[in-house]
């Protein structure tokens, strides 16, 4: 065709009105913000449920944007309506909000968008995208293509026969050399068509990607005549990502390495609709230790990639983008230690610190941050954080933990604070189990090996007319202390040493037949801070009801 066929073709494809691209780059223009803040995007298609891997490049996208002054924005990808599911997009939303994510700008509820470069759905911004295709028309970089599904089939099963690399390119594209009279006749029969980009590329060419997380690479340039328009004029991804990007002046884009296969069509897309391309960060998937090896993380396997799963086992937002955090950069951890209390927004992200090989999700290592992360919540915060989980999720236990807030509060108090707090909690759903015997007496008791029943009864026997509710701790603790002498209970080393057969124990045991007495626990946080709250009528009906479990008899 000749360059005044390019306009004819135009105008026959798009006849009506559209702006031209300089009314879009007026309407949106470059941002006005600090020198190297960065503009990232999360933008997922309303699909289904959001995974962990998705939830990752999310973070990674969210934190550089914010650790150099920039912005966040969520679009969503909306052009596939077949897979498209009820809700997709209040879902990915919730999912965000839960996880204490800051978007500054696009959409922030299913029916609410917020920015100067919107729409951010993709399915609003079609007279966009019509633009820049007639722009290639007119340049002669693309062409209505009417080849059918069984057309394609067929030449990729040839292709394939002959060991040829399959695609719409180069020879194989036939509709590459219609003439302007044959599409016309097409058209006017109402042949269904695509929009296809005429590549430029080379089949001997390559193409240098400059990866902010795997360095640089060198690929293959594209020659393939990919869809820029389906049949029903909405963008493919390729298309529609490379003008959103641009026009939403998207600087860094964070995303999944398996779309480093299609790097060189989107760097071709930029080239020919003249804008610059963002930087890339492909990150490795996660990864999950199986059998002496890695693999990765499954949505069907593993229960711990599906975000819910978090939701579900109470864990705080806080503990999952400290993991994240964790496995992201490796001088994370060193920067927590010198840095305890900081909010996670001040360490400085760098997307040039993450692995370029998978991740390793580990939940051992995983709870042991969560349980961190908790201990360093204050007490009112642990009962906010419980309560609205269990009202969620455990009914009975928010009805429990409710009746007496303050009471529940106290619970969380105990050994919360200092230099070392206890650290029991990974997650709230341990929480039923954490405070059961605050709630009720013990059915069973933990009584340990050096602690036979007789002796623990022998013990508690002697304990109770001395016990002090009203005692401050170190009077209390002297009392425990004052029955050793009467209970033959010899500290002395010397004396162990010579007849380990009559030493019979130490203070220790003593309060240890009180913790069980109790609580039915030999691990629990401060005994005196649990029986100051339980009460003193409460204990003496406890250590009475143990002692009648292990002798017959209570005082």
């Amino acid at each position: 065709m000749q360059t005044t066929d390019f306009a004819k073709l135009a105008d026959l494809l798009f006849p009506a009105p559209l702006p031209a691209p300089q009314e879009w780059e007026e309407r949106f223009p470059p941002r006005d913000l600090p020198e190297g803040a960065r503009v990232t995007r999360f933008a997922p298609s309303p699909t289904g449920h959001m995974h962990l891997g998705n939830l990752f490049s999310a973070f990674m996208s969210e934190r550089t944007a914010h650790a150099t002054g920039g912005r966040f924005l969520v679009r969503i990808e909306d052009t596939d309506r077949k897979r498209e599911v009820a809700d997709g997009v209040a879902a990915i939303l919730q999912d965000l909000a839960g996880f204490g994510f800051t978007v500054d700008e696009g959409v922030v509820a299913a029916d609410r968008q917020t920015g100067d470069y919107g729409p951010y759905f993709q399915r609003a911004r079609k007279a966009i995208y019509h633009t820049y295709a007639r722009e290639l028309v007119l340049a002669g970089l693309a062409y209505p293509c009417f080849c059918s599904e069984g057309e394609l089939a067929a030449l990729r099963a040839r292709q394939e026969e002959q060991k040829i690399t399959p695609g719409y390119y180069g020879r194989y594209a036939a509709c590459r050399t219609l003439t302007l009279d044959e599409i016309e006749a097409r058209l006017h029969t109402g042949d269904p068509y695509v929009l296809r980009l005429r590549s430029p590329g080379r089949e001997d060419g390559r193409v240098t990607l400059d990866d902010l997380v795997k360095g640089k690479m060198e690929l293959p340039e594209n020659v393939q005549d990919v869809v820029l328009l389906k049949s029903d004029g909405i963008p493919t991804y390729h298309f529609a990502h490379a003008v959103d990007d641009h026009f939403m002046r998207v600087t860094h884009v964070v995303r999944g390495d398996e779309w480093i296969a299609s790097a060189p069509i989107h760097l071709q897309l930029f080239r020919v609709l003249g804008f610059k391309p963002p930087k890339y960060a492909h990150i490795a998937p996660l990864m999950k230790e199986e059998n002496g090896g890695k693999r990765k993380l499954s949505k069907r396997k593993d229960p711990e990639a599906a975000v819910s799963y978090y939701f579900e086992q109470g864990y705080p937002a806080a503990s999952v983008r400290e993991y994240l955090l964790t496995i992201a950069n490796s001088n994370f951890e060193e920067w927590r230690r010198a840095n305890p209390n900081a909010p996670q927004s001040d360490f400085p992200f760098n997307l040039k610190k993450m692995s370029p090989s998978g991740a390793l999700v580990d939940l051992a290592k995983f709870q042991d941050v969560s349980k961190n992360v908790i201990a360093r919540l204050s007490a009112e915060e642990v009962t906010e954080a419980a309560l609205q989980w269990a009202k969620r999720y455990r009914p009975a236990l928010y009805e429990r933990l409710s009746a007496d807030v303050a009471f529940t509060r106290g619970v969380f108090a105990i050994d919360r604070g200092g230099a070392k707090p206890r650290k029991d909690l990974a997650c709230f759903s341990e929480v039923e189990d954490y405070t059961a015997y605050f709630f009720a007496p013990p059915r069973e008791y933990d009584w340990p090996q050096n602690l036979p029943p007789a002796e623990a009864a022998r013990v508690l026997r002697a304990y109770l007319p001395v016990y002090d509710e009203a005692a401050e701790k170190e009077g209390w603790f002297a009392a425990m202390r004052g029955l050793c002498p009467a209970l033959d209970y010899s500290p002395d080393v010397k004396t162990y040493k010579q007849n380990p057969a009559a030493y019979r124990g130490h203070v220790g045991d003593v309060s240890t037949a009180v913790r069980v007495g109790v609580t039915g626990r030999r691990n629990t946080p401060d005994l005196y801070a649990i029986m100051r709250l339980l009460g003193g009528e409460e204990c003496r009906r406890r250590l009475n009801a143990a002692l009648l479990a292990l002798s017959g008899e209570a005082l």
